[in-house]
């Protein structure tokens, strides 16, 4: 057990959290070095992990001020990931025809960085509203012809939107609500904003595919929250919505459910059968959580024993993927230039600066052909297909990839 300081439950203000895991002190995970800023001191934040008994929602204990997460250092842009674009259009197009959407629509997104999935329903004549405060992000989108709020969404957003006339069909937040902090005031916030007739589809990993490959690299202080179909169903009771579907996406950022909320009771078969299989596992009490620290250790070990075994053969190593679950892993793990020569990604935002903590260097893609390093390690490796797809020439020449979860390999 971590030593930490109680806390309430972010969604049912529990008081009796039960801490699993402490991945110690880390930097932000976004909060990518310039070259000028490598010899100045970065802040640090405790990073422990619990679970709350009372309504199952797993989150990690203490803040970090939001501005601090997402405007100055945040550089993610979805429009870098193919398999997230036509992911994300088949979404729209899908919630376009079940839902007969048109001109006379709202299309809400929380959360839309650059307009990549806005611009499916824009497409199609359907108004949108996109609500971003990442300012790089939001600057996009706009250009895309997506209009956007610089804000953070919450319930008094809601009610000023509400208050000059719009209300919203379909509101969309994807990978967003595990962000934030005041739970309760974003769901409510949804709830106010929605039609009584609307949907709400809420996209994030789900808790037990975190726990079943030991994904603890997606920890990280952005990340509030961890959720299951147990803990969404209790907070979204608690603002008058109802889980009414739930969509599995097991190859989308290591296993991404899709919650369907509306103000309507309307459950379909989906949700019984999510509900029961998480129930079977476990899913619902402590001691499905009570030994994960111990395989987050197995994998630390294990990860490192492996690359400083590569090494010391005389191989070369390189990694792919300057996200956010990059940098937990190699700051959890300890992976500096000493086993690792340089990050790639093809986000050109991220290029030329440095990971944090262990301050990586990050180049673009095409440095793997250029320096054809032995080994890369998947720091992306929820991307892995597609990583693969796009570097086949690499392999092709002899390069090999690893993957550091749920067991660390070398792919073949």
């Amino acid at each position: 057990m971590a030593d930490t300081e109680p806390a309430l439950c972010r969604s049912c203000g529990h008081d009796g959290l039960q801490t699993f895991l402490s991945l110690g002190k880390t930097p932000l995970a976004d909060a990518l070095v310039t070259e000028e800023q490598l010899t100045e001191e970065e802040a640090v934040f405790p990073l422990d992990v619990a679970f709350c008994p009372e309504c199952a929602l797993v989150q990690i204990l203490g803040d970090v001020p939001p501005e601090m997460l997402f405007v100055d250092n945040y550089l993610y842009f979805s429009s870098f990931s193919d398999h997230l674009l036509a992911h994300s259009r088949d979404h729209a197009l899908g919630l376009i025809e079940r839902l007969d959407l048109g001109p006379d629509s709202l299309v809400v997104e929380i959360a839309s960085n650059d307009g990549y999935l806005l611009r499916n329903f824009v497409e199609h004549g359907i108004p949108v509203l996109g609500i971003e405060p990442a300012p790089d992000q939001a600057d996009a989108a706009e250009t895309a012809g997506i209009p956007t709020r610089r804000e953070f969404f919450g319930i008094e957003l809601a009610r000023e939107l509400v208050e000059s006339g719009q209300k919203a069909d379909v509101i969309i937040a994807n990978n967003v609500m595990a962000h934030v902090p005041d739970l309760n005031g974003f769901v409510a916030g949804m709830a106010h904003l929605l039609e009584d007739d609307g949907v709400i589809t809420v996209e994030n990993p789900s808790v037990d595919e975190l726990v079943e490959r030991c994904a603890f690299d997606t920890i990280y202080h952005e990340h509030h929250c961890y959720f299951s179909c147990l803990s969404v169903s209790a907070l979204a009771a608690r603002h008058g919505l109802s889980l009414n579907r739930v969509d599995s996406f097991p190859d989308l950022h290591g296993g991404t459910l899709r919650w369907s909320l509306g103000k309507k009771h309307e459950p379909h078969v989906s949700v019984a059968r999510h509900v029961d299989a998480e129930t079977e596992a476990g899913v619902g009490g402590y001691a499905y959580y009570e030994h994960f620290a111990d395989e987050v250790n197995r994998v630390e070990r294990d990860l490192r024993a492996l690359l400083e075994g590569l090494k010391a053969d005389g191989a070369t190593i390189a990694a792919y993927g300057a996200a956010a679950k990059g940098a937990t892993l190699v700051n959890v793990v300890g992976i500096g230039t000493d086993l690792v020569d340089f990050v790639v990604d093809r986000n050109t935002h991220k290029q030329g600066r440095y990971m944090p903590g262990t301050h990586l260097p990050i180049r673009p893609v095409e440095a793997l052909l250029e320096e054809q390093p032995d080994y890369v390690l998947l720091l992306a490796w929820n991307f892995a297909e597609e990583i693969r797809n796009q570097q086949a020439e690499y392999e092709r020449r002899g390069g090999r990839f690893i993957v550091p979860v749920p067991t660390p390999e070398v792919l073949s």
